[in-house]
């Protein structure tokens, strides 16, 4: 792991995403060529930087970012040797400057961490004129290098195996198993498997997501309601990630996104147990400003966009009015510090406007791909949507 993002805030305020952060400090490295060397990224608060601005450089008050090289002044220890230090930061700062330079705060910890490994690897705007142009250039260029790799990662493809059990449960019988389906997927590049455990147990078994829970080697997806048995089950299970949906008995599917702001105090209990033990969050939503803005409130650690009134479009006119929309929220997602994923009626003619937006990390697709699978075999079907997600990014 080339970055270790570390919260010591004692009562962390604004809420941070540390995999964003440290995916970050992944990609700088790779650009400044040190992808083999390692670093530690430390949010604080205010005070506990103003502690540390006093005893190593006996200053008073908080500065935005400090950095402290691993190294000594002639070369490393040996058990340092791959480590380049550590790059601390007064989240308290951060967001100040943020909000005076109306930028996201993430734009703005971006900026900070850029500042604190160049600091790491030698450069120094306090030795001269010409030094803190050369390194205001270096910050400029990794910034805009940074936001340009975000543009081209390929979204993941996680693989909604819901309909496997669907078949299997039309005859009441073993088969087709959507446990040997995910494996299938997996092999053939999926980087996820997702499942819906509804209330009524229409497809997905209890005995399915437990198995899964064993067999998955990439991430398990588990899309439940925020109801109390979902809950309690997530709880023991441990899924890499819980998708909150709304869920009525008389859906045939599930129908449009989770109203956060409608139901904040109820989502943010169930997202508050649910975090607690250490399972990341994702609220499924339409892409409205408030739903995301209420979704970052309660610490949620994700949002899937709900892709359907796109997919649904009658016309090109609708549709461009709906990809608007999906991608300004996940625009507006990321910046909030959210990761953004997208799901909900996607195949194999309408993924690739989705698939280049930038922000987007994964996309979860379900039905296109089971009913391909039926004429073409699971393998086949999983590459040829890769395809169209590797394909969409690369013409972007």
């Amino acid at each position: 792991m080339p970055a270790q993002v570390i919260d010591e805030r004692l009562e962390p305020g604004r809420q941070v995403n540390g995999q964003l952060l440290q995916r970050v400090c992944g990609q700088l490295l790779v650009e400044l060529k040190l992808s083999e060397k390692t670093l530690s990224l430390v949010l604080l608060s205010d005070a506990q930087m103003a502690a540390y601005n006093q005893q190593f450089r006996a200053k008073k008050g908080p500065t935005n970012v400090l950095s402290f090289p691993a190294s000594f002044p002639n070369e490393a220890p040996p058990a340092l040797a791959g480590d380049l230090g550590d790059v601390l930061i007064s989240v308290d700062t951060a967001q100040r400057e943020a909000a005076a330079k109306k930028i996201s705060l993430m734009a703005r910890l971006v900026q900070l961490i850029i500042h604190g490994v160049l600091h790491l690897i030698g450069y120094d705007h306090e030795r001269s004129e010409e030094e803190a142009l050369a390194m205001w250039d270096k910050e400029q260029q990794l910034f805009a290098q940074i936001f340009q790799i975000r543009r081209h990662t390929m979204p993941h493809l996680a693989v909604n195996v819901d309909h496997v059990a669907t078949l299997r449960q039309a005859r009441g019988v073993a088969e087709p198993d959507p446990v040997l389906a995910a494996s299938l997927c997996e092999l053939a590049g999926a980087r996820g498997i997702v499942v819906h455990l509804r209330e009524d147990r229409r497809h997905i078994q209890d005995r399915d997501v437990r198995l899964l829970r064993q067999t998955v080697k990439t991430k398990l997806n588990l899309e439940m309601a925020a109801a109390k048995e979902m809950i309690a089950l997530a709880v023991e299970l441990k899924p890499d990630l819980v998708t909150l949906v709304p869920e009525k008995r008389q859906e045939l599917t599930t129908e449009g996104g989770l109203d956060v702001v409608g139901h904040q105090k109820k989502i943010a209990s169930a997202v508050a147990k649910l975090r607690k033990v250490g399972i990341q969050v994702s609220l499924f939503i339409d892409p409205e400003a408030e739903q995301i803005q209420a979704a970052a409130e309660i610490d949620a650690s994700h949002v899937e966009l709900h892709t359907g009134r796109y997919c649904d479009a009658a016309s090109f006119e609708e549709k461009d009015r709906e990809f608007v929309l999906l991608r300004n929220a996940a625009e507006l997602a990321a910046a909030s510090n959210l990761l953004v994923n997208a799901g909900h009626g996607l195949d194999y003619r309408n993924t690739s406007r989705i698939a280049a937006i930038p922000e987007i990390d994964e996309l979860s697709i379900g039905h296109a791909i089971v009913s391909r699978a039926v004429l073409v075999g699971m393998d086949q079907a999983v590459r040829e949507m890769l395809a169209v997600i590797r394909e969409a990014v690369q013409a972007n």
